[in-house]
């Protein structure tokens, strides 16, 4: 017999789901008195923070449904009628993905905000994320909403909400939204109404207006389109069964290239993802096997892949040892090079101490060491291209020159025309910088060695463990505050002397002479970050979006010590050894690896 909250909740969902299969996946589960599995999804929800929501899709409070994300667009609707008095002017920007019940959710969204009288762009077809950002700015909208789940797996699914600067939430806005989100949880009237969104005369469908500008805008970051047009590299491109290939393709031919030659097994939008286990590029040669098959056969020596949505790029290069998939962090070494490079060649005239590029406290701080060297500003944020975008758009503001913006999870802004990352200018971009090394008689391997040989060595090592349990992941980082019950966070580890700790949960920040960290606090989330002595910097973080514990780690051994680069690497190696044994102990909690 389920207890009276959970008998309460069933007959509250079954009033309010209008959705048939949602509800006979409730009622199975009433019928075969599966009350753990009703708690679980009844009695919880899903928390909407700054990366929108993101869920398995099923029934249930704590899943990705018609019924939530009817709650999720109420809330929202609520908060922008509040708070922006244009907004029926205004309008916003609603896109989809290919995933399963994108276009469904998506349709659901347009019409709560039809019903309100404000205009609704709303894609008429299955876009990229960074066309839905580059919408919301674009068209001055009071907020923009992209239905998808990025690169997780195929269960799932979710709503990423952009403001009315074009870049995602942020704080106070993500919690007020929140808030109107649980003064709204009964569906509206005519919430469940998606045929209006074919009859309203608010529904604008931006498709084509937004797919010519956005690529014109792209059109600018193209420096050398006459030497583009004679380049004899080959280009082999994946979508990841995602949508990127019309966009990604139209962006690399107008930078004078040739038709990118497609895994074709990928290249169409397909929700199964029949091909990769992850449809993640970030995971490396697994998600790979395809294009390096395809470009072996093409005689192509540059893959770009693209993830699902298209917000994200890898990048991997045929070598005389095999194909070399570069890390994010090396990608972001190489576009920022290529965007300080290509930008002086054509403006030289610009002062450095106007431009700035930006990376996340977790990325490589290869940025930094170019900007020190070159003169232009260099700005780390906290985690999340929430952060770079809000700071590109005051810099943008201000009359700043933004060239380039990159966090380590192969997430890169090329420019300023979308204020989020973007995997499709990023290909394009990616394309010319491969033409002009090659031209030089060199190759993207090579041209990122000069740049450690330049800016000094850079060498990153970042992983992660599955933790499926909240309460685990919460034991984990106190004993790490509290190390070996001394009340304090660690002074060493193994051998390895730690100078200074970060901890942005507590609010903790030690190489402060008040001991309070710059970057923003948030308990809601942990992340501790240990500077050691010998130069190396250690970040451990739990993820917003998937049930992982991250470390991100980098030595940058000072060059006057003499110290070469495999010694570095060996030392490097052997301190992320001592990481995973001392501070996330996987043996006494039960993580799980990262599978290679």
């Amino acid at each position: 017999m389920a207890s009276t909250d959970v008998q309460q909740k069933v007959s509250e969902w079954l009033n309010w789901s209008k959705n048939a299969k949602d509800n006979a996946e409730i009622e199975d589960l009433v019928r075969k008195e599966n009350n753990e599995e009703l708690k679980k999804r009844l009695l919880h929800r899903m928390e909407f923070g700054t990366a929108g929501l993101r869920a398995r899709m099923g029934a249930g409070y704590s899943m990705m449904n018609d019924l939530t994300v009817i709650q999720a667009t109420q809330g929202l609707c609520s908060y922008v009628i509040q708070t922006i008095p244009e907004a029926k002017q205004m309008g916003v920007c609603v896109g989809f993905d290919g995933r399963y019940n994108s276009k469904r959710f998506a349709q659901l969204t347009a019409t709560i905000f039809l019903h309100k009288g404000i205009k609704v762009y709303l894609f008429s077809k299955i876009c990229p994320t960074p066309y839905v950002a580059y919408c919301t700015r674009h068209y001055k909208c009071a907020c923009g909403v992209m239905v998808t789940a990025s690169h997780n797996p195929k269960e799932d699914n979710g709503y990423k909400v952009y403001w009315s600067n074009g870049s995602q939430i942020i704080a106070p806005v993500d919690k007020g939204i929140s808030q109107c989100i649980y003064d709204n949880l009964e569906p509206w009237k005519d919430s469940w109404d998606v045929d209006y969104t074919e009859t309203s005369e608010l529904r604008v469908d931006p498709y084509d207006d937004i797919h010519e500008k956005y690529q014109r805008d792209v059109n600018k970051l193209c420096y050398y389109k006459e030497e583009n047009s004679k380049s004899k590299v080959k280009f082999t491109y994946t979508a990841m069964h995602g949508v990127g290939y019309i966009f990604t393709d139209k962006s690399v031919q107008q930078f004078g290239f040739p038709p990118v030659i497609p895994v074709k097994e990928q290249v169409e939008p397909d929700p199964e993802f029949p091909t990769v286990k992850y449809p993640n590029p970030e995971e490396g040669k697994g998600a790979l096997t395809l294009s390096m098959k395809t470009a072996d056969e093409a005689g192509s020596q540059v893959i770009l892949a693209n993830d699902p949505d298209a917000d994200r790029l890898a990048l991997a290069e045929k070598t005389s040892d095999g194909w070399k998939i570069f890390t994010g962090n090396e990608i972001g070494a190489l576009i920022g090079w290529w965007s300080w490079f290509a930008f002086r060649q054509k403006y030289p005239d610009v002062p450095a101490s106007d431009c700035y590029m930006l990376a996340s406290t977790v990325s490589s701080k290869i940025l930094q060491t170019i900007a020190n060297k070159e003169g232009f500003n260099f700005i780390e944020t906290l985690t999340g291209f929430k952060w770079m975008g809000n700071k590109s758009d005051e810099l943008l503001k201000d009359g700043k020159t933004v060239l380039f913006a990159f966090e380590e999870a192969i997430g890169y802004m090329c420019g300023s025309t979308v204020l989020d990352k973007d995997g499709v200018s990023a290909a394009a971009v990616c394309s010319e910088m491969s033409c002009y090394v090659y031209n030089q008689g060199s190759t993207l391997t090579q041209q990122l060695e000069d740049i450690y040989k330049k800016y000094g060595y850079h060498i990153s090592s970042n992983s992660y463990f599955l933790c499926y349990d909240p309460n685990i992941v919460n034991k984990m980082f106190e004993e790490i505050r509290n190390y070996n019950n001394t009340g304090k966070h660690p002074t060493s580890c193994g051998k390895y002397k730690i100078k200074y700790v970060r901890d942005l949960t507590t609010g903790f920040d030690n190489s402060q002479a008040d001991c309070k960290p710059v970057l923003p606090v948030s308990k809601s989330s942990h992340m501790i970050t240990f500077t050691f002595e010998n130069g190396c910097v250690a970040t451990l973080r739990t993820s917003g979006t998937e049930p992982k514990i991250k470390y991100y780690t980098e030595h940058k051994p000072d060059p006057s010590q003499g110290m070469g680069y495999q010694e570095a690497l060996e030392e490097l190696n052997d301190m992320v050894q001592c990481i995973e044994k001392y501070f996330f102990q996987p043996e006494k909690f039960g993580l799980i690896a990262r599978s290679s």
